[in-house]
């Protein structure tokens, strides 16, 4: 089943053409990258797919649902999550505290006078904080948390949202060896166990080819490439855009 399709998708910033004519489909179930020299298109892709960026022509489909243009907390709600670059956490709330406050939006609940704070969403946080590998850390200043952790906890609070599909912009950047395979580790285990569909850009070409099971070449804002990572490493287009990178 198709859960995302999206139809000639245009963005021009001034004279800068963001992404050309960009046709894309993802199926349920599916963990894709895509790559692309920096200035291809990614994070504008990403940002029109989630509502931070306007289309300018085109259409974009979640489920057989349009929903080009809609606002991000819309499109949120629907069930498309995304985990930013930089991480997007509150650094002076607890670890336990980010989670649940995601968790509350999701259920349109807020605290209240009546119902002690820690007791909201108690089951729900404590769950998504062990499914995170973050159990241990629930009572820590998040803010103090290493590179790694704070990736962890981002990807906690997407999940929160109880989404079907989520975005991962570079979800490895700044982290050592051996974070990156922890987190990209648990990104194919929620992919494989919980069944959600899950696309993301990266620049460490091992955790590309290692653990995205499609992937997706865009240069100057155009789809240059498709296909599995064996059919995109042969690919000569593609080779040509990364010169002088181990494909």
């Amino acid at each position: 089943m198709t859960i995302l399709k999206v139809e000639n998708l245009n963005k021009a910033f001034g004279g800068l053409q963001a992404t050309n004519d960009v046709n894309f489909e993802m199926l349920t179930g599916e963990l894709s990258g895509i790559i692309g020299p920096n200035g291809a298109g990614k994070s504008t892709f990403f940002n029109l797919l989630t509502g931070y960026y306007k289309v300018d022509s085109g259409r974009i489909s979640f489920q057989g649902k349009d929903i080009t243009n809609w606002s991000p907390h819309r499109i949120s709600r629907l069930g498309i999550a995304r985990a930013f670059q930089v991480s997007n956490i509150y650094p002076a709330l607890t670890t336990y505290e980010n989670v649940r406050q995601a968790i509350l939006a999701q259920q349109k609940r807020t605290l209240n006078l009546f119902t002690p704070a820690r007791r909201l969403a108690k089951k729900e946080t404590q769950e998504l904080l062990e499914v995170t590998g973050l159990s241990r850390h629930t009572d820590m200043i998040s803010g103090t948390l290493s590179q790694g952790d704070k990736k962890r906890l981002e990807l906690a609070i997407a999940l929160g949202s109880k989404p079907e599909l989520l975005f991962l912009d570079e979800p490895t950047a700044g982290m050592s060896g051996e974070e990156t395979h922890e987190t990209m580790d648990l990104v194919k285990q929620l992919n494989q166990e919980m069944d959600l569909t899950i696309l993301f850009t990266e620049h460490d070409m091992s955790v590309v080819f290692g653990y995205a099971k499609r992937l997706t070449v865009l240069h100057q804002g155009s789809i240059i490439a498709e296909g599995s990572p064996e059919e995109v490493r042969k690919n000569e287009t593609a080779q040509k855009v990364y010169l002088g990178e181990d494909l």
